[in-house]
């Protein structure tokens, strides 16, 4: 018995003012406002943390690499549940927080740890004259690593980072289980009241695939403008 495609279910009316188009639409939209807002977070934090792995100071190394095996070794639901049950009960200043902004937290943190491990193998990828170069420029550590080491290592680590801004797209998906209204629980939802569940998720595996080759699209343009011949990535 052939399956009967019901595409009209995404104009029908949810019963509040609005089409199942336009729901899914909006769930789109805070699918890449959680995304977004949380590659922001991991970028910065992941830089920051991978960087302090690579200089010589055995406190800072201890911490980053404390970092990197926290938010790497514990499930990513498990860090959702943590901060929007947790840490709210634990610290006050917290507990006004919105769960929009604490889901960015928790997938910027979990992200960002990946970054660090590629961050800091960016950086030990390069030879270690350049350090030295720095150096003997009269540069300060901080300096060398501002205007010398990060610019560098930024560019041959494009690559890999590409995979991680990919990936915080699909993982936001676990903002469902706290109730965000993104594509997840649209389709949850939507299926429970339609019951024309393939058709749901069809549409929102393809708006995960859209988005996420938008990405890959930008960071490839960005690799091609910034290459550096002779390392990963690079080119004649």
């Amino acid at each position: 018995m052939s399956y009967q495609w019901d595409w009209q279910v995404f104009l029908r009316d949810t019963g509040a003012g609005e089409t199942y188009l336009d729901w899914m639409l909006s769930a789109w939209g805070w699918t890449l406002s959680v995304a977004g807002c949380a590659w922001v977070v991991a970028l910065i934090v992941g830089a920051l943390i991978g960087t302090i792995r690579t200089v010589p100071h055995k406190g800072l190394q201890f911490f980053g690499n404390a970092w990197v095996e926290l938010f790497r070794n514990i499930p990513l639901l498990v860090q959702i549940f943590l901060w929007y049950h947790v840490i709210p009960a634990l610290v006050p200043a917290f507990r006004d927080v919105s769960t929009f902004v604490l889901v960015i937290f928790a997938l910027g943190f979990f992200t960002s740890a990946r970054v660090a491990e590629q961050v800091r193998a960016g950086i030990q990828a390069l030879p270690r004259g350049q350090m030295m170069a720095g150096s003997a420029m009269g540069l300060t550590l901080p300096q060398t690593y501002r205007y010398v080491i990060l610019p560098m290592a930024f560019r041959i680590v494009i690559p890999p980072l590409t995979s991680e801004a990919m990936n915080i797209i699909k993982n936001s998906s676990v903002a469902f289980a706290v109730s965000i209204a993104e594509l997840t629980l649209f389709a949850m939802q939507v299926q429970e009241e339609t019951s024309r569940g393939i058709e749901v998720y069809l549409a929102v595996t393809t708006l995960y695939m859209i988005s996420a080759f938008a990405v890959n699209r930008v960071m490839a343009f960005i690799e091609t403008r910034v290459r550096v011949p002779g390392y990963v990535g690079g080119g004649k």
